[in-house]
């Protein structure tokens, strides 16, 4: 049976198709989905699906339904591997029960991330085997094969699928998928502390143990399907995971006699690659990021033919951003001495035939009311640290000072005051930010006594991944009903001396509170609560209408300047468009109160 599916959501059928038992993770584009599908793929099977706080936390939760028995998952993107590191690191030595496969979803170009990490250098540093799919149906295969590699060595296998691989579609094979509440080696935690207790004197043996299994996993990858050699020709080209079918391509397009290895396991398939470049003169490595695959070429050449050339990154192959399949055949055709084909020329005219579409917060968003009264108390002086979020896009209204990673924007201004800074201090994240990273941070500037504010924008969602639910939003992953905790409550528990929640919708009101928290002598940290406007609209509530009288509006700006995209300036007034998500604010913030609230 074939069926048309996105790449991740044919991970998520692979993992079902292995019989996972147990899957966690934290929301992260591009790897989201597959949490999403699984879901929906999960029907009447006792197996458990959570959304966790935080990617560590995800991971730890599958290494002990791993270490129990059940073939257990657990999903990220690229950062958040460096969250979940920690036991990431320490797992490889311990090793598993029930096999373990751990999705980093890996964004060249960032397209929607902070940096452009190489997740394959994780699994080199871990030393565990990393499977590199070109396309969904790989990533599906790859992600039941994955159980079956962790079994045979103990060890947790990594999935590093990327944006291009995540977010395609293609028909894909399937297999049934497996019943039950996944594939179980016992229902029990079997007791052994040389193996489960990572003390000095049994990670000694383990380490070695880990070192002496290498050998052995690359002689079983080395016939996995997903890495062939075609040898022709005295030029050479080994291309791993999507930069494989772009090298093919290019080939095909270019009618060249030359030698290709795809490579779609890592350790490298050594033997292949050696007996590639005894075979060729040259050879070009096509990878996206980093050269992981290159310096394996690199190596293993000195050996067995140290005057091949190796063409790669930097001059053939650039090390930052995505590869596409012009890169691809540029790079083929100037190894082979044929011309290049320019890319596409350049439209004269075309930034003033488009103008430039930067990141926006939604039309209604309250983040961008908090944002408003956040300035109007703190003022343009102030330092402003902020986090990862949706929120992030309002950095244009001068409160998004720093952005680093989940959780450091409360950190961050902590440093900020201690080391001199003077001027007042806001931090921004969001609830969902707050409750992965931003606890500890909290509590951190309780107990050292920072003087600063922070703000948790609770849109009750986790917003900015495709709107799933966390801890403050009262329902699991699988929409059973939960706990649900409060902001509140955590933050004075956490040390802060001025806690005060508002509705970032009531101006006045809000503004109000920041003031107080600014002039507070100690940790103070406002709420602000509204529901993301987007879930609001697909609820179906009615929205108020509100429309600007030209004859009163004064063609101040001021409510052009607020940045919402319901609001336009024509023929010197204001005007507003059927964007508007009807929360009212600008008709708070004119001051020839010209913006009304109409009749539907």
């Amino acid at each position: 049976m074939r069926e048309y599916l996105l790449g991740n959501a044919a991970i998520a059928r692979g993992l079902m198709e292995a019989g996972v038992g147990l899957a966690a993770g934290y929301p992260g584009t591009p790897s989201s989905e597959i949490i999403e599908t699984l879901v929906n793929l999960k029907g009447e099977r006792p197996m458990h699906i959570e959304w966790s706080v935080n990617e560590k936390v995800a991971l730890e939760v599958a290494i002990g339904a791993s270490w129990t028995g059940t073939r257990a998952a657990a999903t990220m993107k690229h950062v958040g591997l460096n969250v979940a590191a920690d036991p990431f690191m320490t797992l490889a030595y311990l090793g598993v029960g029930a096999g373990l496969v751990v999705i980093s979803a890996d964004d060249p170009y960032c397209h929607s991330s902070q940096n452009e990490q190489d997740s394959r250098r994780y699994a080199q540093f871990a030393s565990i085997p990393c499977l590199d799919p070109a396309d969904p149906q790989e990533a599906k295969e790859m992600a039941a094969f994955g159980f079956e590699l962790s079994e045979k060595f103990d060890m947790p296998v990594m999935l590093r699928p990327t944006t291009r691989v995540s977010h395609a579609r293609a028909d894909v094979e399937l297999k049934a998928a497996s019943g039950g509440s996944g594939k179980r080696r016992s229902s029990k935690f079997i007791k052994n502390p040389a193996h489960r207790v990572a003390l000095p004197v049994h990670a000694r043996p383990l380490h070695s143990e880990l070192i002496r299994k290498q050998g052995a996993i690359e002689e079983a990858l080395l016939t996995a399907q997903w890495n062939r050699l075609a040898l022709r020709g005295d030029l050479g080209v080994i291309a791993s995971g999507i930069a494989g079918l772009y090298a093919e391509e290019a080939i095909r397009d270019l009618d060249l006699d030359v030698s290709i290895l795809r490579v779609g396991t890592y350790p490298a398939p050594s033997r292949m690659i050696c007996e590639l470049l005894e075979n060729v003169k040259s050879v070009l490595v096509v990878e996206e990021l980093e050269p992981v695959l290159e310096e394996t070429v690199e190596r293993l050449a000195r050996r067995v033919k140290p005057d091949v050339e190796i063409l790669g990154k930097g001059e053939y192959i650039p090390r930052e951003g995505e590869l596409d399949l012009l890169t691809v055949r540029n790079a083929l055709a100037r190894m082979s001495g044929i011309p290049q084909k320019p890319a596409p020329a350049h439209v004269a005219g075309i930034d003033k035939i488009l103008p430039p579409r930067p990141p926006a917060l939604c039309p209604g968003c309250s983040h961008r009311a908090t944002y408003y009264a956040m300035r109007k108390a703190f003022g343009r002086k102030a330092v402003y640290p902020s986090d990862i979020g949706c929120y992030t896009m309002a950095v244009g209204m001068g409160t998004v000072d720093t952005c680093l990673c989940m959780g450091a924007s409360i950190t961050l201004g902590s440093g900020i005051r201690f080391g001199g800074e003077a001027e007042g201090i806001c931090c921004s994240l969001g609830d969902s930010t707050f409750l992965h990273g931003g606890m500890t941070g909290l509590l951190n500037a309780a107990y050292n006594k920072a003087r600063i504010t922070v703000t948790i924008l609770d849109n009750s969602t986790t917003a900015m991944t495709g709107h799933q639910p966390h801890p403050g939003t009262g329902v699991t992953a699988t929409g059973e009903p939960t706990v649900r905790i409060s902001l509140e409550a955590i933050s004075k528990a956490l040390g802060a001396g001025l806690v005060e929640t508002v509705d970032p919708y009531d101006l006045e009101a809000a503004v109000e509170s920041f003031e107080r928290a600014r002039d507070y002598p100690g940790l103070s940290v406002v709420i602000a609560r509204q529901a993301c406007v987007i879930r609001a609209r697909r609820s179906g509530g009615a929205r108020r209408r509100f429309a600007v009288s030209e004859d009163e509006c004064a063609g101040c700006r001021i409510c052009v300047d607020f940045g919402c995209p319901a609001i336009e300036f024509q023929d010197e007034k204001a005007r507003i468009n059927a964007l508007c998500a009807g929360c009212g604010v600008c008709a708070r913030i004119c001051p020839s109160a010209a913006i009304r609230e109409v009749a539907r």
